[in-house]
């Protein structure tokens, strides 16, 4: 029967590529009642498949109930944005709710480079262009490379794996273009770490440099269990001020967590602050924030 479903599910060629590769990632598209993300897998030498949900409505922010302050993402000609967090605590829904609202709002040309295409946009006043991996192109860095010559506003990068991807989206935030990705780290510092990190040591002086120059800012978000039921983010958001940028060229990555916990005046939240929020609002319990902290301790006192 698994056999059969997954026939059902997958492209002759993507069938190849189960068998050759053993795991194949992939959106499918139900007669446009229902789309979801699959995973088909092999597990004791039998295939599993994952299967999850994607809404057909792209959410805005404030339906997501996530901080105000990142409409500003969406308002600026060109920078880098970052949305962080581990897997599947919304990155994607984000990242949609972002594109979605600048091609509400103005003419842009947007391209998209995802693995596999989750959300579906629309073009309203936008051109959307989504391109997928394997099925529009080879590879993300691949993917990427080709946006210079197709004369995009705003580029989404649905993940940077590799050293080359992301000094490609930093060049691309530097000339001109406003580029959205998203990476799996746990904060904002830990962003700029893994980002400098998965550099060359000579090469990291000029990365640093160039992400100072570049960065707009960093959302790191967790899904918290919702007391009425249900899934609410919380979100650490900070912000490239002057001082922000001013550390990150100078290799003081370690006292960025600082700098957003006292800058609330300036739109910076920290982890701590968004969860002590919604455990006062009554949305989450105080044992969930504190699982959830990075510092619980510090949450404590907050609270």
């Amino acid at each position: 029967d698994m056999q059969d479903l997954v026939k059902t599910l997958l492209s002759e060629e993507l069938y190849f590529r189960l068998l050759r590769e053993k795991e194949v990632d992939f959106s499918y598209n139900f007669k446009n009642k229902a789309r979801f993300r699959v995973n088909i897998f092999f597990q004791r030498g039998e295939i599993s498949i994952a299967l999850r949900l994607i809404p057909a409505k792209i959410k805005t922010i404030e339906e997501l109930n996530l901080p105000s302050v990142l409409h500003n993402f969406t308002k600026v000609p060109q920078g880098f944005v970052l949305i962080t967090g581990p897997s599947s605590q919304g990155k994607s829904t984000t990242l949609a709710a972002l594109i979605d609202e600048i091609n509400n709002a103005r003419a842009e040309h947007i391209v998209t480079i995802e693995d596999p295409i989750e959300y579906l946009f629309e073009d309203n006043k936008s051109i959307i262009d989504q391109r997928e991996i394997y099925q529009d192109t080879l590879t993300f860095s691949r993917a990427l490379r080709s946006t210079f010559r197709q004369d995009p506003d705003v580029i989404m990068v649905g993940e940077m794996r590799d050293p080359e991807t992301m000094a490609t989206a930093i060049t691309a935030a530097e000339t001109g273009h406003l580029v959205f990705a998203t990476l799996h780290t746990n904060s904002a510092s830990q962003t700029i770490h893994r980002i400098v990190n998965s550099f060359d040591p000579v090469e990291q002086n000029q990365i640093r440099a160039q992400l100072s120059g570049s960065l707009l800012g960093v959302a790191s978000q967790r899904l918290i269990p919702r007391i009425k039921g249900g899934l609410i983010p919380s979100c650490e958001v900070m912000l490239a001020t002057p001082a922000v940028s001013n550390l990150i060229r100078e290799n003081k990555i370690h006292e960025l967590p600082l700098v957003v916990e006292t800058s609330a005046n300036e739109g910076m939240i920290s982890l701590n602050r968004s969860l002590a929020k919604l455990v006062k609002e009554g949305e989450i319990t105080l044992e969930s924030a504190l699982s959830y902290s990075l510092h619980p301790n510090e949450l404590k006192m907050l609270i």
